[in-house]
């Protein structure tokens, strides 16, 4: 497996309960701050053990793969607020984490 996707999944691993991180603020953490794409692309393999439902796009926007219903389903049964239009309230409930 790749090593990028690897870190990737360990930050993804950390996010609790109710809060959500946008693929930007992964690459971020990990030190390349380009990287979202790629943060992207190692979500699409991402183990179904892991709470991949709470990475989201930095607008909120429930993007990228498939089930969308189903990940805001999920979302919504952990308490993670949404604003009008759908998007995810992410004032409320962003994951700050710590870089890596």
């Amino acid at each position: 497996m790749n090593q990028f996707f690897t870190q990737v999944y360990d930050v993804v691993e950390r996010i609790p309960r109710g809060k959500v991180i946008s693929y930007g603020q992964i690459a971020y953490m990990l030190g390349r701050p380009r990287a979202a794409r790629e943060v992207g692309r190692a979500m699409r393999f991402c183990p179904e053990y892991l709470p991949w439902q709470r990475v989201v796009m930095a607008d909120g926007s429930i993007a990228g793969g498939g089930f969308p219903e189903i990940r805001k389903d999920m979302l919504e049964n952990e308490g993670v607020p949404f604003l009008p239009d759908g998007r995810v309230d992410m004032a409320a409930c962003l994951w700050k984490g710590e870089r890596v």
